[in-house]
């Protein structure tokens, strides 16, 4: 599983200015170098992550995610997680990262909360 690439897609949400960031395959020290740059400079006011399709996340995957939280908030943008399953959601209680981020069972819940 660890060797899977991680591919990723920008699109417009519903909403103007918010960015929906889908991701295919683990987010990890070993996959996150392909797009890092390309996430942090982006900086939509709102921008959901759709984690639907990453079947694992390790610290380095969960750090990028804390970094680019910790700027949006910053400067007054949001971050937004949706479609965590049930491995990510365990790696963000136990790290207690789930009372920082917000998450959303789809991008449609997402939307909808703002």
């Amino acid at each position: 599983m660890l060797e899977q690439p991680l591919t990723h897609s920008f699109t417009d949400g519903k909403s103007e200015g918010t960015t929906i960031l889908k991701l295919v395959g683990p987010l990890t020290l070993s996959t996150i170098f392909g797009f890092q740059n390309e996430f942090r400079a982006k900086t939509p006011q709102v921008m959901i992550v759709d984690l639907s399709e990453s079947p694992y996340m390790d610290s380095a995957g969960l750090g990028l995610l804390m970094n680019y939280y910790v700027s949006a908030e910053g400067h007054g943008r949001k971050l937004l997680l949706a479609g965590l399953n049930e491995r990510i959601t365990s790696l963000m209680e136990m790290t207690k990262v789930d009372k920082i981020l917000k998450s959303f069972p789809t991008v449609d819940a997402a939307e909808a909360s703002l």
